[in-house]
């Protein structure tokens, strides 16, 4: 964009914003502490140049748009702290039997694809004695909840028309089978009962569930999970890291599908990774 293109866009949205937010010359001259008549130039068709960063700050300031906006720079008006609180938020991840947050964020999705880097073993996956093993001890109740709902996320799966794509590092299925790190002191025949079950869901629900395992020396991801184009979300830990904003999306997007292309076990080999590990 030349100098005198860029003028005439300043002053059109400058216009334009003016008379959104319903102010005079006077108005924004008083709110900007400047002279009118320095308005009235900002406006005029014989305007050679651009005001300097403090009048543009403050008529921003003023009209409650961006500077990046009214010069140009941006396609969108509102400031840039808007915009991030429109765009991402944080949400609180307890620990708990039940999240409620994630399955609103599958219904909304309901109908796209979703694909998910868990934290560790997805719950959908597990079975009820692993589930008991895993979340009664920390939380100091029974898993009847954590049952439930897993439950609940695997019928939702199957009647929502979403298909569901996982990928994980091959490393935390392998330490399953092993019953070594996180699955230490996993008795045996659990592990063995889990290995069979994430099989039997394989081939019941393959193609509308399917599961890559990566490996993490080459390629690495943070737990992450991606709503269609609605909504892509990080886990921390405490809490979710969620962007809506088309961009980031795509971002996260693209991360997933990279781990899907670099899988050293991809969907269709998956069950024979189990049957062979697991003898």
């Amino acid at each position: 964009m030349d100098k005198r293109e860029r003028v005439r866009l300043f002053r059109t949205r400058l216009s334009g914003a003016m008379q959104t937010a319903g102010l005079s010359q006077s108005a924004l001259a008083r709110a900007t502490k400047v002279d009118r008549s320095t308005i009235s130039q900002l406006l005029s068709g014989n305007t050679p140049r651009l005001p300097n960063a403090q009048v543009v700050a403050e008529c921003a300031a003023a009209l409650g748009v961006s500077g990046d906006w009214l010069l140009g720079l941006s396609d969108l008006p509102e400031p840039a702290a808007d915009v991030l609180a429109a765009t991402m938020m944080l949400t609180e991840a307890p620990r708990a039997l039940v999240d409620e947050q994630i399955f609103l964020w599958h219904r909304e999705a309901e109908g796209y694809k979703i694909r998910h880097v868990p934290a560790k073993l997805p719950d959908m996956l597990k079975t009820p004695e692993m589930l008991a093993w895993e979340y009664g001890p920390h939380l100091g109740k029974t898993a009847e909840q954590a049952i439930g709902a897993s439950q609940d996320r695997l019928n939702w799966m199957q009647s929502s028309g979403s298909d569901y794509e996982i990928a994980m590092p091959i490393f935390e299925v392998a330490s399953l089978m092993d019953g070594s790190g996180y699955y230490d002191g996993l008795p045996p025949d659990i592990r063995d009962a889990q290995l069979t079950h994430m099989h039997a869901l394989h081939q019941r629900l393959y193609p509308t569930l399917r599961v890559f395992l990566f490996d993490a020396r080459r390629v690495f991801s943070a737990p992450i999970t991606v709503f269609g184009p609605l909504l892509a979300v990080v886990y921390l830990g405490e809490h979710y890291l969620a962007f809506r904003d088309k961009e980031r999306v795509g971002l996260f997007t693209r991360q997933f599908d990279r781990l899907v292309r670099e899988a050293w076990v991809d969907a269709r080999t998956y069950p024979d990774y189990l049957e062979r590990r697991g003898r």
